[in-house]
């Protein structure tokens, strides 16, 4: 079950006072006048949203929840290592300040990320952040971070060396354009509708097509409605299969003779065993 997202853009400045164009605010049926020729920006509000990932913990159970699904707490404390209750207090504060939505069913809470507003934000600070720490030195651990880096989902859509190669092959096809982002052609439309994905259905303000920095690769994937979609179909028919609990992904044997067919791929070396396994 989907939780509703329970971002909220008005601000607590928004809601005391609209302040309009010349720079009063409204305010209980009377107008006063601030200072300064335009309206004052507070910058408590990007403060607070900084402050909530400002913390480790907070920001590792945002990078967990990047796979796009629902976790429970004690799912979450596993993941990143600490209490049930410790992570549940943050969950909490997450819950308050927009990042991550909520449902219950029966006794059980799950978080997941309130929206993509919300994956991309964290998706896009991991990037800033700088490249990922090395591996640490045991094979696990070596070959999970391998595994992230081959293949993986960024919240809805693909990423890691496969997003990125089927953005490639996308754009050398003429199915998506790139000028200042990615833009979905009309054959590139017609080639989303062939394969059962209609990309007319709009969701909210979500873009058809939107650029997406690869944290690993350092080059754009393709994410948006678009890249939603196709994620979708490839998880639906068998193209790619989760590894473990995590975001990771593998190539199958029909996900790769797939993209050769459709794509002109060749996804061998995006396999840990060196075929599409």
């Amino acid at each position: 079950m989907d939780p509703t997202s329970r971002m909220d853009p008005t601000s607590r400045t928004e809601r005391a006072g609209r302040m309009d164009l010349t720079g009063r605010t409204e305010r209980a049926g009377r107008t006063e006048r601030t200072c300064g020729p335009g309206p004052a920006r507070d910058g408590r509000p990007l403060a607070a949203l900084a402050g909530l990932l400002a913390d480790g913990t907070r920001a590792s159970v945002c990078l967990v929840l990047l796979d796009g699904r629902a976790w429970t707490a004690g799912e979450l404390a596993r993941a990143v290592g600490v209490t049930a209750a410790t992570v549940s207090t943050h969950l909490d504060k997450l819950v308050a300040g927009g990042l991550l939505a909520e449902v219950r069913q029966g006794r059980h809470r799950y978080v997941r990320l309130a929206g993509p507003d919300a994956a991309q934000l964290v998706e896009d600070l991991s990037v800033h952040a700088g490249p990922p720490p090395r591996p640490r030195s045991s094979l696990r651990s070596a070959s999970a971070g391998a595994a992230m880096a081959r293949a993986r989902t960024c919240y809805d859509h693909l990423a890691g060396a496969l997003g990125v190669a089927v953005t490639d092959a996308l754009l050398e096809r003429g199915l998506l354009q790139q000028s200042t982002g990615f833009a979905v052609t009309e054959a590139g439309v017609a080639w989303f509708a062939e394969l059962g994905m209609d990309l007319s259905e709009r969701s909210g303000r979500r873009p058809m097509a939107r650029a997406c920095l690869d944290w690993t690769e350092r080059r754009p994937h393709l994410a948006g409605r678009a890249g939603a979609a196709l994620c979708t179909h490839a998880l639906r028919s068998g193209w790619c299969e989760r590894v473990g609990s995590r975001r990771a992904l593998r190539v199958t044997a029909k996900g790769g003779e797939a993209m050769a067919e459709l794509l002109g791929m060749d996804v061998g070396a995006l396999s840990g065993t060196g075929g599409t396994a």
